[in-house]
């Protein structure tokens, strides 16, 4: 089962546990329950796993990590010799035995995330761009983009952004020549054959379809973002009208 995953340093406080070098279902749902497992036995100086398309990234304590090497550990050279080996022993002796290689379904929620999306207008001001790239009218854009259950493949870029598979490959657009200096909190956006949705106002290149009122990062909560890794997600269509309402009562809420 070695060869199911191959572990590479990066710089002096991380470690990279690669499972793949594809954006697929069945890779995300390994490196999800990997990424869990390892988070359930976790060792002196762990610190977090960060899960991604297709791999796992260990933050740990090299400081930490070399005070508590055991006496079979003070040979090791280097603290990523020590990382490895812990991380290869983690994995081998629990989480394989589980047949972990099998080309099993994804794990799924039974019912995938709800966010409301304006579609077009001052809320998706590129929403005639990507129709016209697409060789589709605006409402078939909506309609593409709207009905399909998406997988939060990983959180990143900025806190909170969520990075979703399953977009119609109808719908791929390529990134705007020149980003935006600065895009409204809530915007979902498109870039080649992805899509998602900005947390708050950032600077950015997607191309701009609509927005949500969902507040997607909140520092203050617990877990402070409103999406993971791993959930399923659909967008669902409203009105102007509707998305005032519903940033309205988020304002009142916080």
């Amino acid at each position: 089962m070695q060869d199911v995953y191959e572990i590479e340093p990066l710089g002096e406080c991380a470690v990279i546990i690669r499972l793949g070098e594809r954006i697929d279902e069945y890779v995300h749902d390994k490196v999800m329950r990997m990424s869990e497992h390892l988070e359930q036995h976790p060792f002196a100086g762990w610190i977090e796993a960060v899960p991604s398309y297709a791999a796992v990234t260990i933050h740990y304590d090299p400081f930490a990590v070399y005070k508590s090497r055991r006496a079979a550990e003070k040979q090791h050279l280097t603290i990523y010799e020590t990382i490895s080996k812990r991380l290869d022993c983690i994995l081998q002796n629990s989480l394989f035995n589980e047949n972990f290689d099998s080309h099993q379904a994804p794990n799924k929620a039974a019912f995938p995330v709800i966010v409301p999306v304006c579609y077009g207008g001052e809320y998706g001001p590129d929403l005639p761009f990507v129709a016209k790239h697409c060789g589709l009218t605006e409402n078939e854009v909506i309609k593409l983009h709207a009905e399909t259950d998406y997988l939060v493949y990983m959180i990143g870029f900025a806190p909170g952004f969520p990075y979703l598979g399953g977009m119609p490959e109808q719908l791929a657009t390529p990134r705007r020549a020149e980003p935006r200096l600065q895009i409204p909190a809530g915007s979902v956006g498109i870039a080649g054959g992805q899509t998602g949705i900005y947390p708050y106002a950032t600077p950015g290149g997607w191309q701009l379809i609509g927005r949500s009122p969902v507040k997607l990062f909140d520092a203050a909560k617990e877990p402070p973002s409103y999406l993971q890794a791993g959930i399923k997600l659909r967008f669902e269509p409203i009105t102007p009208e509707q998305y005032a309402a519903i940033a309205a009562e988020t304002v009142g809420a916080s």
